[in-house]
């Protein structure tokens, strides 16, 4: 089976980009992803030319909603506008064709029940018109994150599967999250697809850190503290495309996609 692979590029030339880089598929923010304004895509032509250069070149899209967004947070001046974020991000999202769009899984506080926020998750998923699956992305770090460990993500999809519009939220699985969050490499696949039932992309990442510790820094593909092979066994078994967040601009980013090619 052949596997999407590309990268994490700029929106103002993502087809150029990926060519530089020998992508498949390029992951694309629009506009400033740490901003609350947006969606805005740099690309001169709108989201319609950028459809039609992708569809020419045969490459595939996805969009990154923005770090800031939280929909399971508890304050409202953080929810609400977290959902009318990610609304504007999937509608875009679509017109430019895209498989998706990724979102962190958010969290809460100390304070809060962690109940809610698997309750304000679902309530957003029911009021979203997902022209395009979402896909919620693991964490590596937090205390009371909605999407760090097996047992947060399973609570998150009992939560979603009562609801509709649940059944097609989509996963994405980071590797630097997932060694930043102690979960271990190896058979990870399986596991995720146990709660889950479904990968639909992968954050191919290698990670700056200690497994366990929480932090998201990432690595070049075999230059970092991951199990770069179970990175690479992940994207062979995940039945998904992969997307390398990589430091280093084209030519490290190409490297990158080359190394996982030479593995899968």
């Amino acid at each position: 089976m052949s596997v999407l692979i590309g990268a994490h590029v700029d929106e103002e030339d993502p087809v150029g980009e990926a060519a530089a880089r020998g992508a498949d598929i390029v992951q694309i923010s629009l506009g400033d992803p740490r901003s609350w304004k947006g969606p805005v895509l740099a690309h001169g032509g709108g989201p319609q030319a950028l459809r039609r250069a992708a569809a020419d070149a045969g490459l595939a899209l996805v969009v990154h909603a923005p770090f800031v967004i939280n929909v399971a947070s508890t304050n409202n001046r953080i929810r609400v506008p977290s959902r009318r974020l990610l609304q504007k991000h999937v509608d875009m999202a679509a017109e430019l064709g895209a498989l998706g769009v990724v979102v962190h899984g958010g969290h809460v506080t100390a304070e809060d029940d962690p109940g809610a926020g698997y309750e304000n998750w679902a309530k957003a998923v029911a009021g979203l018109d997902a022209a395009v699956p979402i896909l919620i992305e693991n964490t590596a770090g937090g205390r009371h994150a909605m999407a760090r460990r097996l047992e947060s993500i399973d609570r998150l999809w009992t939560a979603l599967a009562a609801v509709d519009g649940g059944d097609r939220v989509g996963f994405c699985l980071d590797t630097c999250h997932a060694h930043g969050a102690g979960l271990g490499l190896d058979g990870l696949v399986d596991r995720v697809r146990a709660i889950t039932g479904r990968i639909d992309l992968v954050h191919a990442n290698d990670s700056r850190d200690e497994p366990g510790t929480g932090a998201d820094r990432h690595a070049n593909l075999g230059q970092g503290l991951a199990d770069a092979e179970a990175i690479a066994r992940i994207v062979a078994t995940a039945g998904a495309p992969a997307v390398v967040e990589t430091p280093g601009g084209a030519e490290a980013q190409a490297a990158d996609i080359a190394w996982l090619r030479a593995r899968i």
